[in-house]
């Protein structure tokens, strides 16, 4: 089923970051280091965390504009391929001659859980000088939606043009990494995962009040609002000094790989449609609920017909 929705609401979307083509075994159990692990499924799909942000959230219908670099090889080309039928605008995807596309080795247990190495490839090679001849598409998105997965100096220059012109920019810190204040003062909404925001605050989480203080923690390094995604839990909002808990519909599991990235792809989607921050985090949690009920990264992520039918339990 391709996107049959695209474009239905008029604000845009700019997402920038990485696209990959994952190599997924589906395992018992993850490897301890130096155990061989006999998996029972293969299978290979498109993934990177840019572009299956980008797909769940032209799936909601907004548009969506994605920049990256690929390889000129044949997984970039099929990653290109996939976007168009999408329905986004691939009108600024670099093709990179000499390095090649970026791949992703994920194993996944019987219990839906995932471990995941990246060869970033092309995506690593997505620099500044790059974006400056096309700087008005950034200026003239609505909104921009960041990753980790390319250089954090492409990261801060995009935030930094956004920024100057008024735009929101939302990033999700994964993988973590070192951060520097002009760059998290320059943030409308950050949204790390439980560990990221360890890392982010220094807070251990281990439950609700750990979460909040960790949640404080972030935005006092400069950052406007928080979000921190907790799983099966839900998600934890922290804007304007006051704190939501948001659950998650109680769903079976068979595969988390990409839920964060449909999270924030959505979450992204509901706030152009004007919904607030705690209204778009729980329809992103129920798209993320959605996701994880399917194999894949991109084919995992739904269409919005599918997130009306989950209701919480």
């Amino acid at each position: 089923m391709k996107n049959e929705k695209a474009n239905i609401y008029p604000k845009k979307l700019l997402i920038v970051g990485s696209s990959n083509t994952d190599m997924v075994v589906k395992a018992d159990h993850l490897p301890q280091p130096g155990e061989t692990v006999l998996g029972d499924t293969f299978l290979m799909n498109p993934g990177g965390k840019g572009a299956n942000q980008a797909v769940a959230a032209a799936r909601i219908g907004v548009s969506v504009t994605f920049i990256c670099k690929i390889g000129d090889d044949i997984f970039g080309q099929q990653s290109h391929q996939l976007l168009k039928e999408e329905g986004i605008d691939t009108s600024y995807i670099f093709f990179d001659a000499q390095h090649p596309s970026g791949v992703a080795l994920i194993i996944v247990d019987s219990h839906a859980e995932n471990s995941i190495a990246v060869a970033s490839g092309a995506n690593a090679n997505l620099f500044p000088k790059d974006l400056e001849k096309i700087e008005k598409v950034i200026t003239d998105a609505d909104m921009i939606l960041m990753q980790l997965e390319i250089p954090i100096e492409t990261v801060e220059y995009v935030t930094r043009i956004a920024s100057a012109q008024a735009r929101k920019v939302i990033l999700n810190p994964a993988p973590a990494c070192p951060l520097s204040k002009e760059l998290l003062t320059n943030l409308y909404l950050i949204t790390p995962n439980k560990t990221e925001a360890e890392i982010l605050s220094g807070v251990k989480i281990t439950d609700t009040i750990s979460a909040r203080t960790a949640a404080i923690e972030i935005c006092r390094l400069g950052v406007k609002n928080v979000v921190i995604t907790l799983g099966r839990e839900g998600a934890l909002v922290y804007n304007n000094h006051e704190f939501t808990e948001i659950e998650a519909p109680k769903v079976k599991a068979v595969d988390t790989t990409a839920a964060g990235d449909v999270f924030n792809g959505t979450l992204c989607a509901a706030l152009l449609e004007g919904q607030t921050l705690e209204e778009a985090v729980q329809f992103a949690c129920k798209a993320a609920s959605v996701s994880v009920t399917r194999c894949g990264a991109q084919d995992s992520a739904p269409y919005r017909n599918e997130i009306g039918s989950i209701t919480f339990k």
